[in-house]
């Protein structure tokens, strides 16, 4: 059995409802007010969700290389001159720095290699690497 209420647990009753009642009629108003925003908001920006969604970059995109493929003159001259005097010799040596393509850079390696002018240190069947012949001690 509960007690009866003493007449200052009424008042308190009365205080507590009153509060509740104020509190319940501002989120009413809140809520209501949201709605209306909320409604708003889709038809100003024209899309709800499926307006934002993600757009992906494309992403950075490299230039193409513009390398020789045909070996001629100058490029043969600057080869023999420049080559020997590089302290590291590979094929992505020579593509990057003299700007030829990767089946000249092989053959020009082979052709210093055949000359003397350069001595093979690694064949790996994807890179050659090279030094100078001045570089290395005599054998």
């Amino acid at each position: 059995m509960q007690p009866l209420p003493s007449p200052d647990d009424d008042e308190l009753l009365k205080n507590l409802r009153r509060r509740l009642s104020q509190l319940l009629v501002s989120l009413r108003e809140g809520a209501e007010g949201s709605v209306a925003k909320a409604k708003a908001a889709p038809t100003s920006s024209g899309g709800g969700k499926a307006a934002k969604k993600k757009k992906w970059s494309k992403g950075k995109v490299k230039d193409k290389a513009q390398h020789a493929v045909t070996l001629d003159k100058t490029t043969y001259d600057r080869i023999l001159k420049e080559a020997p005097t590089f302290r590291f010799i590979s094929q992505s040596i020579l593509i990057e720095r003299l700007k030829i393509n990767g089946s000249l850079a092989r053959i020009a390696i082979r052709h210093l290699e055949k000359e003397g002018a350069i001595k093979r240190i690694v064949h790996h069947h994807g890179q050659l690497v090279t030094v100078p012949r001045s570089t290395t001690s005599s054998d």
